[in-house]
C-alpha cells in the first residue's frame, strides 16, 4: 500500500519545538514520496512519506488490545501476495498517511481482540501513534482516525478433552 501525500495538509502551521536542533526547518521535499526535509547548516534530512506510514503502523501495534492492521480493496489483496512473494515487511498495510511541512495525519484500520475496550485501545493507539511520530520525526499528528474493522477470538489454550470413541455407524 502506497500512503498517500499531501504537501499542504492543513490550512493552519505550528512551530516546533526542536529542542538543541532549534535551527532546523522542515520544508517540503520537491520530492513526490517524501514528506518534510529538515535543514541545517550541515546538511538535509528527508522524511520519506512510507516511513512515516511505517512509523504509525508499528507505533499502532505496540498497543495492548490490537491483533493487526489491515487493508482493504482487491489492491491491498494484490499488495499483500506480492508482499509474500517478495519477503517485503506488511508494515503499512491497513495505513494510509498524509503528510505535510510540520503536520501529519493518519488513517488506520485495524482488528481488535474480543474483550478489549475498543474505546481505550483506540485512545491508547493515538497516544502511542502521536508520541512515537514527535520523537522520531518531529512531526505534529493532527489527527488519528480508527476503522475498526473486526475482532480476533483467541484460540482457548486449553486441553481438548478426549471425545469416547464409538463403533463406526457404517461399515
Amino acid at each position: 500500500m502506497t500512503p498517500t501525500v499531501s504537501h499542504e495538509l492543513h490550512s493552519r502551521n505550528h512551530d516546533i519545538d526542536q529542542g538543541p536542533n532549534a535551527d532546523a526547518v522542515a520544508v517540503a521535499s520537491p520530492l513526490a514520496n517524501h514528506g518534510p526535509v529538515a535543514m541545517t547548516d550541515t546538511g538535509a534530512t528527508a522524511i520519506a512519506t512510507n516511513v512515516v506510514a511505517k512509523i504509525a503502523g508499528i507505533a499502532a501495534r505496540e498497543v495492548e488490545g490490537v491483533h493487526a492492521l489491515v487493508g482493504s480493496g482487491a489492491g491491498d489483496a494484490l499488495s499483500g501476495l506480492a508482499q509474500r512473494v517478495t519477503g517485503e515487511d506488511a508494515s503499512e498495510r491497513g495505513v494510509s498517511v498524509e503528510v505535510g511541512q510540520r503536520e501529519a495525519a493518519v488513517d488506520l484500520k485495524l482488528i481488535t481482540v474480543y474483550g478489549a475496550s475498543i474505546p481505550d485501545v483506540a485512545q491508547a493507539v493515538r497516544k502511542n501513534i502521536i508520541g512515537r511520530m514527535q520523537e522520531m520525526t518531529g512531526l505534529i499528528v493532527t489527527e488519528v482516525n480508527i476503522d475498526v474493522v473486526d475482532l480476533y477470538f483467541p484460540e482457548d489454550t486449553s486441553p481438548t478433552p478426549e471425545v469416547a470413541r464409538t463403533a463406526p455407524r457404517v461399515a
